[in-house]
């Protein structure tokens, strides 16, 4: 059973239909884990939107991100600048009505889900358990929270990391040890890793086998449909990677 596992797509249509045409020459692709942040910073929230709910194949987990919380509800105050609530208020002047009725009806909004998938026991959070919206895993701290879970997603940072860390069990079987694998797949739609291609993962969970890759794409095509109503900004980094 392998999924694709996507995040922090941000409006990016030109990205996310690179990641998908790359997906369907993947084989037996059975499934879909979205992280969050779906919509904002780029122009086409609504396109995104509607190209997912065209997807060929299921979505297992779908969850609000910070974006979609803070334009859902108009909380625009944790964002670190003007220019990103500026952008978050014109995103939600944008939204078509099925836009606002996909994000309220067909994603989680408490911003993490607990779930199953293929017998592995399987959290999805947007940020962190310490803080759903606003705090990345890190990867190098105490993860004790997480001990539960087989594998835990996560987003939010734009950077994608894969880490095994193994905590103290009975289970002689294994050697007294509890494995649990953090992925972050990066960002679909405005990666910060330096790499400005569309970026997203893929899991089989009968091996285990997790493959990162990144998808290159029209950025001009994508940055030429900014107008000038938000910090351009948002345009000029989708080159770089930053």
């Amino acid at each position: 059973m392998k999924v694709l596992v996507l995040s922090d797509i941000h409006g990016n249509l030109a990205a996310l239909e690179a990641v998908m045409d790359l997906a369907e020459n993947c084989r037996d692709i059975a499934g879909c884990i979205l992280l969050g942040d779906l919509i904002d910073y780029g122009m086409h929230s609504n396109e995104v939107i509607s190209l997912i709910g065209q997807f060929p194949f299921p979505i297992l987990c779908n969850i609000w991100g910070n974006h979609e919380r803070a334009i859902c509800l108009g909380d625009f105050g944790r964002f670190s600048s003007q220019r990103g609530r500026d952008s978050a208020r014109n995103t939600g002047a944008r939204l078509k009505e099925a836009t606002w009725k996909y994000i309220r009806e067909n994603m989680v909004r408490e911003g993490f889900l607990r779930f199953d998938a293929a017998g592995k026991k399987c959290l999805a959070v947007h940020g962190s358990l310490e803080d759903c919206y606003w705090k990345s895993i890190d990867n190098t701290a105490e993860l004790s929270l997480y001990r539960e879970y087989d594998y835990v997603f996560s987003g939010h940072s734009h950077i994608p990391h894969f880490v095994e860390k193994f905590f103290v069990a009975e289970d002689e079987r294994h050697r007294n040890q509890k494995k649990t694998v953090f992925i972050n797949p990066g960002s679909v739609g405005q990666p910060r890793n330096h790499n400005p291609n569309a970026q997203f993962a893929v899991l089989d969970f009968e091996s285990g086998a997790v493959t990162f890759q990144n998808a290159e794409y029209d950025i001009e095509r994508e940055q030429a449909a900014f107008d000038g109503e938000t910090d351009l900004f948002y345009r000029d980094r989708l080159e770089y990677g930053i």
